[in-house]
This record gives C-alpha cells, sequence and structure tokens, in this order.
C-alpha cells in the first residue's frame, strides 16, 4: 500500500486541475493566436505562469486502484501488475487467462 500522504496528494492534484482547468484553457488559447503582440503575449504568459504548478494535468499519476502503486498500472483494469494478477488467479476479470504456450 502506498503512503496515505501520497494518496491524498494525488487528489489535492485532481482538483487543483478540475479548478483551474478553464482558466488554464482560455490562457493556452489566447497564447496560441499568432496575431498577438509582443506585450500582449508576455502579460498572457506571466498570468499563466502565475498558475500553480500542480494544474497542469500531465502532474497527475495514475495509481492502482487498491493498492496505491504508481508503477506498473494498467490502465485498461486501473490495476498494478501485482493486483491484476492476483485478480486474474482468481477469476476475477472476464476474459483474462494466463498465458501459456
Amino acid at each position: 500500500m502506498a503512503k496515505l500522504s501520497m494518496l491524498m496528494r494525488e487528489v489535492k492534484r485532481e482538483r487543483t486541475i478540475e479548478r483551474f482547468a478553464t482558466k488554464r484553457g482560455d490562457l493556452k488559447e489566447k497564447l496560441r493566436n499568432p496575431n498577438l503582440g509582443q506585450d500582449e503575449r508576455d502579460t498572457l504568459r506571466r498570468q499563466f505562469q502565475a498558475l500553480p504548478r500542480d494544474a497542469s494535468p500531465t502532474r497527475l499519476r495514475r495509481r492502482c486502484r487498491l493498492s496505491g502503486r504508481s508503477r506498473g498500472v494498467y490502465r485498461k483494469f486501473g490495476l498494478g501488475r501485482n493486483k491484476l494478477r492476483e485478480a486474474a488467479m482468481r477469476g476475477d476479470v472476464p476474459g483474462l487467462v494466463k498465458a501459456s504456450w
């Protein structure tokens, strides 16, 4: 199990991303405008950089729903490789069988 502080940090990041999503999107859209003057672009860039770091969706980390493990997580199942293997061995994941040849 991952440390509770790490799990809570991820939850906090999710909330921050949701809170600043519209403001961040608007600023990015305005910055993409090629007809902007240099002064306007600088002001928009400063506003964009003033947003919290955790407002960026790329800082969010995918974690296992059961163990909280951050590495080796399968998107399709939302589980880490260890927990996915255990669930497959129990037969909890329909259609997933252990490979043998």
